[in-house]
Protein backbone atom coordinates (compact mmCIF):
# COMPACT_ATOMS: atom_id res chain seq x y z
CA UNK A 1 0.00 0.00 0.00
CA UNK A 2 1.39 3.63 -0.82
CA UNK A 3 -0.75 5.87 0.86
CA UNK A 4 2.45 7.75 2.33
CA UNK A 5 4.67 9.72 0.43
CA UNK A 6 8.15 7.62 0.41
CA UNK A 7 9.79 7.55 -2.25
CA UNK A 8 12.96 5.33 -2.82
CA UNK A 9 14.11 5.68 -6.32
CA UNK A 10 14.65 2.88 -8.47
CA UNK A 11 14.89 -1.00 -7.33
CA UNK A 12 15.23 -3.63 -9.37
CA UNK A 13 12.69 -6.40 -9.67
CA UNK A 14 12.95 -8.04 -12.58
CA UNK A 15 13.72 -8.55 -16.57
CA UNK A 16 11.12 -6.99 -19.41
CA UNK A 17 11.18 -10.08 -20.57
CA UNK A 18 9.64 -11.87 -16.87
CA UNK A 19 12.82 -13.89 -16.26
CA UNK A 20 14.21 -13.15 -12.98
CA UNK A 21 17.22 -10.27 -12.26
CA UNK A 22 19.89 -12.27 -10.96
CA UNK A 23 21.23 -9.22 -9.34
CA UNK A 24 23.88 -8.53 -11.75
CA UNK A 25 26.09 -5.48 -11.62
CA UNK A 26 29.02 -3.87 -13.37
CA UNK A 27 31.84 -1.93 -11.27
CA UNK A 28 33.17 1.62 -12.30
CA UNK A 29 35.72 3.99 -11.04
CA UNK A 30 34.17 6.90 -8.81
CA UNK A 31 37.24 9.85 -9.29
CA UNK A 32 39.56 8.85 -7.01
CA UNK A 33 41.09 12.33 -6.93
CA UNK A 34 38.48 14.70 -5.98
CA UNK A 35 36.13 12.01 -5.02
CA UNK A 36 31.92 12.90 -6.15
CA UNK A 37 31.17 16.00 -6.44
CA UNK A 38 27.63 14.77 -4.45
CA UNK A 39 26.03 11.66 -2.39
CA UNK A 40 25.15 8.91 -4.43
CA UNK A 41 22.22 6.92 -2.83
CA UNK A 42 21.36 3.37 -3.46
CA UNK A 43 18.22 3.25 -6.67
CA UNK A 44 19.59 6.58 -8.08
CA UNK A 45 20.65 6.88 -11.60
CA UNK A 46 24.22 7.54 -12.61
CA UNK A 47 26.21 8.50 -15.64
CA UNK A 48 29.40 8.35 -16.99
CA UNK A 49 31.59 11.58 -17.15
CA UNK A 50 33.05 13.47 -19.87
CA UNK A 51 36.19 12.29 -17.49
CA UNK A 52 35.47 8.58 -17.57
CA UNK A 53 33.91 8.17 -14.31
CA UNK A 54 30.63 7.60 -12.02
CA UNK A 55 28.86 10.56 -11.51
CA UNK A 56 25.03 11.71 -10.35
CA UNK A 57 22.72 12.42 -13.12
CA UNK A 58 20.74 15.44 -12.50
CA UNK A 59 18.60 15.59 -15.24
CA UNK A 60 14.96 14.68 -15.03
CA UNK A 61 14.88 12.77 -17.74
CA UNK A 62 11.82 15.11 -19.37
CA UNK A 63 12.65 14.44 -22.58
CA UNK A 64 16.01 12.26 -24.70
CA UNK A 65 17.51 15.74 -25.87
CA UNK A 66 18.53 18.38 -23.75
CA UNK A 67 16.99 16.94 -20.75
CA UNK A 68 18.03 13.26 -21.06
CA UNK A 69 19.42 11.54 -18.17
CA UNK A 70 22.58 11.98 -19.45
CA UNK A 71 22.35 15.82 -20.60
CA UNK A 72 22.72 16.59 -24.34
CA UNK A 73 21.04 13.76 -25.82
CA UNK A 74 22.77 10.92 -23.81
CA UNK A 75 21.20 8.39 -21.71
CA UNK A 76 22.03 6.93 -17.88
CA UNK A 77 24.76 4.73 -17.50
CA UNK A 78 22.59 2.66 -14.86
CA UNK A 79 21.22 2.71 -11.56
CA UNK A 80 23.75 3.05 -8.51
CA UNK A 81 23.42 0.01 -5.81
CA UNK A 82 26.67 0.86 -3.56
CA UNK A 83 30.12 1.36 -3.55
CA UNK A 84 33.09 0.20 -1.56
CA UNK A 85 35.90 2.21 -0.58
CA UNK A 86 38.70 2.52 2.53
CA UNK A 87 37.67 5.00 4.59
CA UNK A 88 39.97 7.41 6.96
CA UNK A 89 40.48 5.02 9.14
CA UNK A 90 41.91 2.44 7.12
CA UNK A 91 39.01 0.19 6.79
CA UNK A 92 37.34 -1.21 3.66
CA UNK A 93 33.80 -0.33 3.51
CA UNK A 94 30.99 -1.50 1.16
CA UNK A 95 27.93 0.78 1.48
CA UNK A 96 24.74 1.22 0.29
CA UNK A 97 25.78 5.01 -0.32
CA UNK A 98 28.79 6.94 -1.45
CA UNK A 99 29.50 9.85 0.72
CA UNK A 100 30.20 12.83 -0.96
CA UNK A 101 34.11 13.80 -1.76
CA UNK A 102 35.03 10.18 -0.34
CA UNK A 103 38.73 9.99 -2.28
CA UNK A 104 40.89 7.31 -2.84
CA UNK A 105 39.97 4.23 -4.81
CA UNK A 106 36.07 4.14 -4.98
CA UNK A 107 34.34 1.33 -6.80
CA UNK A 108 30.52 2.05 -7.71
CA UNK A 109 27.88 -0.94 -8.33
CA UNK A 110 25.82 -0.01 -11.37
CA UNK A 111 22.99 -1.90 -12.64
CA UNK A 112 23.84 -1.11 -16.77
CA UNK A 113 21.71 -3.97 -18.46
CA UNK A 114 18.74 -2.24 -20.27
CA UNK A 115 16.29 -4.69 -19.99
CA UNK A 116 15.91 -4.50 -15.94
CA UNK A 117 12.32 -3.50 -14.80
CA UNK A 118 12.30 -1.23 -12.12
CA UNK A 119 10.27 -0.63 -8.88
CA UNK A 120 9.21 2.66 -7.92
CA UNK A 121 6.63 5.59 -6.74
CA UNK A 122 5.06 8.44 -8.05
CA UNK A 123 4.43 11.75 -6.55
CA UNK A 124 1.40 11.52 -6.94
CA UNK A 125 -2.20 9.15 -8.12
CA UNK A 126 -2.38 7.87 -11.67
CA UNK A 127 -5.32 5.88 -13.27
CA UNK A 128 -5.31 2.74 -15.55
CA UNK A 129 -4.53 5.10 -18.31
CA UNK A 130 -0.92 5.74 -17.50
CA UNK A 131 -0.04 1.93 -18.34
CA UNK A 132 1.85 2.44 -21.48
CA UNK A 133 2.89 5.90 -20.77
CA UNK A 134 6.44 7.88 -20.02
CA UNK A 135 7.29 9.41 -16.76
CA UNK A 136 10.47 10.84 -15.65
CA UNK A 137 12.20 12.07 -12.03
CA UNK A 138 9.67 14.43 -10.47
CA UNK A 139 12.45 16.33 -9.70
CA UNK A 140 15.97 16.61 -10.41
CA UNK A 141 18.19 14.19 -8.08
CA UNK A 142 20.70 16.05 -6.20
CA UNK A 143 23.32 15.35 -3.07
CA UNK A 144 20.19 15.48 -0.47
CA UNK A 145 17.63 13.23 -2.52
CA UNK A 146 18.36 10.50 -0.77
CA UNK A 147 18.47 9.25 3.26
CA UNK A 148 22.11 8.96 4.96
CA UNK A 149 21.26 6.59 7.52
CA UNK A 150 19.39 3.92 4.87
CA UNK A 151 21.32 4.88 2.22
CA UNK A 152 18.57 5.45 -0.19
CA UNK A 153 17.42 7.17 -2.65
CA UNK A 154 14.32 9.40 -2.15
CA UNK A 155 13.42 10.62 -5.67
CA UNK A 156 10.14 9.93 -6.96
CA UNK A 157 8.80 9.62 -10.31
CA UNK A 158 6.51 12.22 -12.33
CA UNK A 159 2.78 11.26 -11.76
CA UNK A 160 1.41 13.61 -14.38
CA UNK A 161 2.59 10.95 -17.48
CA UNK A 162 3.30 12.03 -21.07
CA UNK A 163 3.32 10.62 -24.37
CA UNK A 164 6.25 12.17 -26.07
CA UNK A 165 9.39 10.85 -25.17
CA UNK A 166 10.89 10.58 -21.51
CA UNK A 167 13.18 8.61 -19.70
CA UNK A 168 10.94 5.46 -18.60
CA UNK A 169 7.96 3.73 -19.77
CA UNK A 170 5.15 2.29 -17.01
CA UNK A 171 4.74 -1.11 -17.69
CA UNK A 172 3.03 -2.44 -14.53
CA UNK A 173 1.43 -1.37 -11.39
CA UNK A 174 3.19 -2.49 -8.12
CA UNK A 175 0.65 -0.71 -5.90
CA UNK A 176 -3.19 -1.14 -6.10
CA UNK A 177 -4.76 2.47 -8.26
CA UNK A 178 -6.57 3.33 -5.27
CA UNK A 179 -3.34 4.33 -3.51
CA UNK A 180 -2.51 7.84 -3.13
CA UNK A 181 1.11 7.55 -4.52
CA UNK A 182 1.09 4.97 -6.74
CA UNK A 183 3.81 2.29 -7.58
CA UNK A 184 4.89 1.41 -10.86
CA UNK A 185 7.05 -0.96 -12.60
CA UNK A 186 9.01 1.13 -15.49
CA UNK A 187 11.90 0.37 -17.61
CA UNK A 188 14.20 2.57 -20.02
CA UNK A 189 13.08 3.89 -22.68
CA UNK A 190 15.83 3.08 -25.27
CA UNK A 191 17.23 6.73 -25.97
CA UNK A 192 17.49 7.42 -21.90
CA UNK A 193 20.14 4.41 -21.85
CA UNK A 194 23.84 4.97 -22.62
CA UNK A 195 23.89 0.76 -23.52
CA UNK A 196 20.37 1.20 -26.40
CA UNK A 197 21.62 4.89 -27.57
CA UNK A 198 24.32 5.37 -30.34
CA UNK A 199 25.17 9.20 -29.11
CA UNK A 200 28.97 8.62 -27.85
CA UNK A 201 29.50 10.62 -24.78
Amino acid sequence: MSMTNTPYGLRAINRNDGMPYAGATSQFLINPSSGAGTNLFFGQVVIIDADGYIALSTATGADLTTNNLGGSSLGAWGVFVGASYINAQGQQIYGQYYPSGTTGVVTAYVITDPNVTFQAQLDGQVTQAALGANTFFAAAQSTSTGNTRTGNSTSALESTVVTTAAAFKIIGFASPLTDTYTEVFVKFNPGASAFTNAVGI
